[in-house]
C-alpha cells in the first residue's frame, strides 16, 4: 500500500529513499523534543543516517513485515508511524509513532492510529497490536487509552536511552476487542 487516506487533511506514504532529506530535516529541527523519548535521535546525525535507516526498510519489508509511513497533514510533512517487529506467525505486531513539535496536540496521531489498526485487523489480519512507551510519557499513553488499548504492565529497563534504560509500559489490542468495538459503533 503505497498511499493510505486518512481524511482530507491527513495522507499517509510508504516511506521511500527520496524521503531521506525530509525525514533527516525534521529530526533534526526537532530534535531537543524527539530525543526525551526516543533513543534513535542521538544516533540520526547526518541525512546519511536516515537514508541508511529507511534502506533497511525497504530491504526488510517483504519478509518482516513492517512497514513505515511518513505523514503528512495539509500537504506538509509532521512524522511517522509504523509496524515494528511484526510476528506473522504468531499474527502480532508493536505500533509506532511520532511528530514534529508543531503538530502535536491535534489529533494527528490518534486518527493516523486508528487507520493503521484498522488495516492491521482488517488487511494484514494481526490478532494483536502493542504500544510501548517508556513511563512518563504521558501522552502515548493517553493515545493508548483513547484507542481502547488494555494496559498490560510495565517492562522494566525495556529500552535503552543513550546510558540510561527505561521502564516501557505496555498497552494493547486484540482484533476480537476492536471489531467488537467497531459493530457498536
Amino acid at each position: 500500500m503505497q498511499s493510505i487516506v486518512v481524511s482530507h487533511e491527513l495522507l499517509l506514504e510508504r516511506i521511500s529513499i527520496s524521503d531521506a532529506t525530509t525525514l533527516f530535516a525534521a529530526i533534526d529541527q526537532n530534535r531537543t523534543n524527539l530525543r526525551t523519548w526516543l533513543p534513535f535521535v542521538d544516533q540520526t546525525k547526518e541525512q546519511l543516517d536516515s537514508e541508511k535507516f529507511i534502506q533497511r526498510i525497504i530491504e526488510n519489508r517483504d519478509h518482516s513485515f513492517n512497514e513505515e509511513y511518513m505523514i503528512w497533514h495539509q500537504g506538509g510533512f509532521v512524522g511517522v508511524i509504523g509496524f515494528h517487529n511484526t510476528d506473522r506467525v504468531n499474527e502480532k505486531t508493536e505500533l509506532g509513532y511520532w511528530l514534529i513539535d508543531e503538530a502535536r496536540g491535534q489529533g494527528i496521531i490518534t486518527k493516523c492510529c486508528k487507520k493503521i489498526i484498522e488495516i492491521g485487523f482488517e488487511k494484514m489480519r494481526l490478532n494483536r497490536i502493542t504500544i510501548r512507551c517508556a513511563v512518563g510519557n504521558l501522552a502515548s499513553e493517553k493515545i493508548a487509552q483513547k484507542l481502547g488499548f488494555t494496559f498490560e504492565g510495565v517492562e522494566l529497563s525495556g529500552e535503552r536511552y543513550n546510558d540510561t534504560f527505561f521502564d516501557l509500559k505496555q498497552y494493547s489490542l486484540l482484533q476480537k476487542d476492536f471489531l467488537a468495538h467497531q459493530a457498536s459503533l
